[in-house]
């Protein structure tokens, strides 16, 4: 079975850094897998390449199969959602006209009235009225602001969603709303996922696989199930969030 995301051998420096070292990781179509690991480890830098912001220095990344440098770029773009770390909402448009961004821009742009139907379909998917749709990011909370983010994330119904430390900023009970708003909305859309997270509780409630980085490498993949008992020291430090361990030594 061809994996939806593969990335082989995928290698990344900025000068004398080395950020990516030698990174092997396959998600399959419809999971959900998990990046975890401590800042400056390279997570970012691994999306961003997946992505095509950045371009590896060795290794390939494949798409369903295919090399991602050989896609032509606004096909690839059309197949993913991307909820980002702090929204990344356009403060000066409306709910709904960032929900239907994709919707309103490019050659296939589709009616004012349809585009903002199917925006309010989307923000009533991740538990928004309607009443919400004219108004601006800033006049809303935190945690509605980033259902606005998920919304738009699926507002074209990908293939692929990237989630950006999706709970961070929000109070624990929010947090854990976005978790199930998440793990309902990639069930139910068949999507294959990749998220990047410190925390642990979105770990257990988003991921069916489990990687975890660290200096560029991975050092553990495997199923959610197993990551208490992965029988790695990192991954045993980092997931109990233990002051003590191989990864302060190194530090």
């Amino acid at each position: 079975m061809t994996a939806m995301i593969e990335l082989s051998g995928v290698a990344k420096a900025f000068g004398p850094k080395h950020v990516l070292r030698d990174v092997n990781i396959s998600v399959e179509r419809g999971q959900s897998l998990v990046i975890i690991g401590g800042s400056g480890t390279g997570k970012s830098v691994m999306l961003k390449c997946v992505l095509g912001l950045i371009q590896p220095d060795a290794g390939d990344i494949r798409i369903d199969g295919e090399k991602l440098t050989n896609r032509k770029r606004d096909d690839f773009l059309s197949r993913f959602g991307m909820l980002f770390q702090g929204g990344a909402l356009f403060d000066s448009l409306s709910v709904w006209e960032n929900v239907a961004f994709r919707f309103r821009h490019g050659a296939h742009a589709l009616p004012r009235d349809e585009a903002r139907a199917r925006a309010i379909e989307k923000l009533r998917r991740v538990g928004l009225s309607p009443d919400v749709a004219d108004q601006f990011p800033a006049e809303l909370s935190g945690g509605m602001q980033k259902r606005v983010g998920l919304a738009r994330a699926i507002a074209h119904d990908p293939e692929i969603i990237f989630f950006d430390e999706p709970t961070t900023g929000l109070d624990p009970i929010m947090a854990g709303v976005i978790n199930e708003l998440i793990r309902e909305l990639v069930t139910e859309m068949g999507a294959t996922a990749m998220t990047i997270t410190h925390d642990m509780t979105s770990v257990r409630a988003i991921a069916d696989r489990v990687a975890m980085i660290h200096e560029g490498k991975v050092r553990w993949d495997g199923l959610v199930g197993d990551l208490d008992t992965s029988g790695d020291p990192f991954v045993d430090q980092f997931i109990h969030g233990r002051a003590e361990g191989p990864i302060a030594a190194i530090r």
